[in-house]
């Protein structure tokens, strides 16, 4: 990801991903061209002009690299500094509901996670306060004393107000797969043989207890923004979040970033403050889930987006490692310890 430390809000972030299709060609280093400035674009000008917060002059605009479903863009005017948040083509098929995540977004806000919402544009996206600090990497979640700060800040997501939607993987799985089957998107070999696994996990992990989850937490969605006590993770970009189990939260960290086993171990312990085996077994569980469910979101960006990415590599990585663990010998167990820890 090239973000700078500056410019610190992406979207949905994975892996070097491209600047958006409506940013200008430039925008891969924002503010590195000034004959690219976006300002420049009429048709972000009439939108900055259209919130309060942005309407001001003299303003400047830069993209902020990174975003496969949305575009951002950082606004300074002499009175705000605020990111814009705007839909990109082919996320209309992801079913995000883009007023659940405004909601959600101020309840975040209210935790102390995520950044104040200062503008809403119904059915459309928020706008929010820009959060000086800098964006985590994959490389920074290998440090123990970051993923400390990355529980501490998930603890007090989960503690906050409580989200106005629901997410269940299992369910926005089916779903994803309905809206593959429907529009004739690619699928992976052997994807549906394992739907009879998928139930097994499903029982053993049992009812959710269900607190509000952030439920995309790769790392370029976690900011380092400096205290007066020295430093805190804050969270940004809910369109994914809902009330969910905690541990498909600390799971997901887990499997975005390809942590080493032991790391979620770590992870685990600094979020419940003691070694829990049975929740790192609900982890993995859950990180598998998510490795199954989010291949087929990039089966549907693979086939509506217009971005030059390539979908379906990203999610045949993903698919890849969820195999290894459908066909490996540690699933039985798995399903065994994380049962008993209901």
């Amino acid at each position: 990801m090239c973000t700078r430390a500056a410019d610190a809000y992406p979207a949905r972030v994975d892996h070097a991903a491209p600047p958006h299709p409506l940013a200008p060609a430039g925008a891969g280093s924002p503010g590195d061209d000034p004959a690219d400035d976006p300002a420049d674009d009429p048709a972000v000008a009439e939108l900055l002009d259209s919130i309060p917060e942005t309407a001001q002059r003299p303003r400047t605009v830069v993209d902020l690299p990174g975003g496969l479903t949305n575009r951002n863009l950082k606004v300074t005017t002499p009175t705000a500094t605020v990111v814009v948040r705007i839909p990109g083509p082919g996320s209309e098929l992801l079913e995000i509901d883009r007023d659940a995540e405004h909601r959600n977004s101020l309840a975040a806000a209210e935790a102390g996670v995520g950044p104040p919402v200062v503008h809403h544009r119904p059915g459309q996206g928020i706008s929010v306060e820009f959060l000086p600090g800098r964006t985590l990497t994959d490389d920074d979640l290998h440090d123990p004393r970051i993923l400390a700060l990355v529980a501490t800040a998930c603890r007090r997501l989960h503690a906050g107000p409580r989200f106005v939607s629901e997410f269940d993987m299992f369910a926005v799985q089916a779903r994803y797969r309905q809206i593959v089957a429907r529009h004739g998107f690619r699928v992976p070999d052997r994807y549906d043989d394992f739907a009879p696994t998928v139930a097994r996990i499903r029982a053993a992990l049992g009812p959710r207890v269900a607190v509000p989850c952030h439920n995309d937490l790769l790392a370029g969605n976690l900011l380092l923004v400096p205290t007066e006590g020295g430093e805190e993770v804050r969270i940004v970009d809910y369109e994914y979040s809902g009330n969910n189990d905690p541990c498909f939260e600390l799971g997901n960290i887990w499997s975005e970033a390809t942590l080493p086993r032991e790391l979620l171990d770590v992870l685990i312990a600094a979020y419940h403050g003691r070694e829990r085996p049975d929740q790192v077994a609900r982890a993995q569980l859950f990180a598998l889930m998510s490795q199954y469910g989010w291949t087929l979101w990039a089966s549907i960006m693979d086939g509506s987006s217009t971005l030059d990415f390539d979908f379906w590599e990203w999610g045949m990585q993903k698919y890849e490692r969820a195999v290894a663990t459908f066909d490996g010998p540690e699933l039985e167990t798995l399903l065994e310890v994380a049962g008993g820890g209901r």
